[in-house]
């Protein structure tokens, strides 16, 4: 039994809150034996220094920041404490502060461009706060990693002024004072200054754009830096089609779900920006002879589907084509290991694409994916990435995988037994 069920079953008294978060972090993080090893547990880095910025820039968090500058950094400074500004994945975007605490922090991955979502590092006020929807103060021992039971924080959510999704979280750590009785009522306010200033910042873009439209351009809006433009998205558009037979296409700061056959015309449309012909679309989605009747049919419900999801994205005609850019997480994948980052590679790998469409093209990028992932990591990557690729449901039966891992770990290396175990097992 792992440390995290001996003091699951051990602490009657745990907050119920706390306590289901802990269950969803077991579910999520578990290993088959029932382990949630420290390794497991580490706050994997997402992005590298200038994809974040380029990331950041594109956020509509970026236009909140002088405001939590203003009312949470600032005072923060030889505090101890630290302020995180992370998106609607509970990815840190910004990590302000303290500087003593920003370099502990650090050891713990409490950092820029670090994932710290339930289902990357258990139980955390950032993470817990969007699975919730609500305000969180975790401390201590409640955090799911031992490696932050010297930490407590505290973590709100902060909402779209239009839609009233989640747009990211705002949080303060630190020691017991980041869960103080005042700091969640002075998180709460700042949150709901950052948004009031949202309101206004879209207020001002939509009569900078009704001016625009209507010829009087002799007005101009003083917007902030990082702030959307008319030209200018909010969100970097993507579609996940990795480890789904529907995809999930993110715009704007929504979330919309596909249908398996709006997935495969999106993935190529995304995949091919100077567009498709009706014949080409219809030779990389629907098996060998059909008819262009089905693929124009199809793209007809596309349009209407997209007109009120996702209106920036409705394709064009002849060619079919999309208007802007759409980032495809699998090719996103294909791009790291091109750099070498084999690490950030696996953090946004989460399986096979697509894995039962029968399309011919995603069959095509399902194999070139999988065989590219699988060919880095077992020729160039570290031990550590090697054994997080073998996590893999696809790497289970890989015995070539699992004696590679062998010959790399160090002959002293407590993770040798485990690797020995399942190489024996699959030789058997």
């Amino acid at each position: 039994m792992s440390p995290q069920h001996q003091l699951l079953e051990g602490l009657p008294a745990m907050r119920p809150l706390v306590r289901e978060s802990w269950q969803r972090s077991l579910k999520a993080l578990a290993t088959a034996d029932g382990r949630a090893s420290s390794d497991r547990l580490a706050p994997p880095v997402v992005w590298e220094s200038r994809e974040l910025v380029e990331f950041r820039r594109d956020h509509p968090l970026a236009a909140i920041m002088p405001v939590i500058t203003k009312l949470l950094v600032e005072p923060s400074h030889d505090t101890g404490l630290l302020v995180a500004v992370g998106d609607e994945h509970g990815r840190l975007l910004w990590v302000e502060g303290d500087s003593a605490a920003r370099r502990h922090g650090e050891g713990i991955n409490f950092a820029r461009g670090a994932d710290w979502s339930e289902t990357a590092v258990g139980t955390s006020a950032p993470g817990t706060a969007l699975v919730l929807g609500k305000s969180v103060q975790i401390m201590g021992e409640e955090h799911f990693n031992p490696a932050v039971h010297s930490w407590s924080c505290t973590a709100v959510p902060l909402h779209d002024p239009d839609s009233g999704s989640i747009l990211g979280i705002v949080d303060i750590t630190g020691g017991p004072e980041a869960v103080g009785a005042n700091t969640l009522s002075l998180v709460q306010a700042s949150v709901a200054a950052a948004e009031a200033q949202l309101r206004i910042e879209r207020l001002e873009l939509r009569v900078q754009r009704s001016l625009a439209g209507g010829g009087n351009r002799t007005r101009r809006s003083s917007v902030p830096a990082g702030t959307a433009t008319p030209n200018k998205p909010l969100y970097r558009d993507s579609l996940q089609i990795l480890g789904r037979d529907q995809g999930l296409l993110h715009v704007a700061g929504e979330a919309v779900t596909l249908s398996e056959r709006h997935t495969e015309i999106m993935a190529m449309l995304a995949l091919h920006p100077d567009g498709l012909t009706a014949e080409e679309l219809t030779d990389k989605v629907y098996p060998e002879g059909t008819s262009l009747t089905s693929i124009r049919a199809e793209m007809v419900r596309l349009r209407k589907l997209l007109q009120s999801a996702a209106p920036t994205l409705v394709p064009q005609s002849r060619p079919y084509r999309l208007p802007r850019t759409l980032v495809v997480d699998a090719e996103q994948v294909r791009n790291y290991l091109d750099r070498g980052a084999h690490r950030l590679a696996l953090n946004i790998y989460r399986g096979e694409v697509m894995p039962r469409s029968l399309a011919p093209a995603i069959e095509t990028i399902r194999n070139r994916v999988a065989v590219q992932l699988r060919e880095a990591i077992l020729n160039d990557a570290s031990p550590d990435v090697l054994l997080s690729y073998l996590r893999l449901p696809e790497a289970a039966d890989d015995v070539e995988a699992w004696r590679t891992a062998l010959r790399l770990l160090p002959p002293r290396s407590p993770r040798r037994s485990a690797v020995v175990a399942h190489v024996e097992a699959l030789e058997a």
